[in-house]
């Protein structure tokens, strides 16, 4: 038995509202909305982040995104408008990370170095 993917889960309140801001965030509408109360977004490379309304869980949850080039990440975010609540840049990996009106954590992370090049 082998893992083959993965699907990032984000608990919002209002998901009409989640659904506005994941769709500026990420570029587009969702892939899918499989659920009336559940919309998902598909990346390329693989996986998915699925944004799903549960009021007693909204704000709770941190997703990591593996970015080709944060730097550009960054650009894309702020000529979007969307604030950059921390960035970093070390030898090993570069982060910018933002939160969605519940507070949910979006972590954009660039590996770098031989050992991070496979998945990034």
């Amino acid at each position: 038995m082998t893992t083959r993917n993965a699907l990032a889960g984000v608990a919002v309140g209002n998901l009409a509202s989640a659904i506005s801001w994941y769709a500026k965030l990420l570029g587009r509408q969702p892939d899918l909305r499989p659920m009336t109360d559940v919309a998902e977004w598909e990346f390329s490379d693989g996986g998915w982040i699925q944004v799903f309304r549960d009021s007693g869980r909204a704000g709770t949850s941190s997703v990591t995104l593996v970015e080709t080039d944060v730097e550009v990440r960054i650009a894309d975010l702020k000529a979007k408008g969307i604030e950059i609540k921390q960035a970093s840049n070390t030898d090993s990996v570069a982060v910018a990370i933002v939160v969605d009106p519940d507070g949910n954590q979006i972590v954009f992370a660039q590996g770098k170095g031989p050992a991070h090049r496979a998945v990034a």
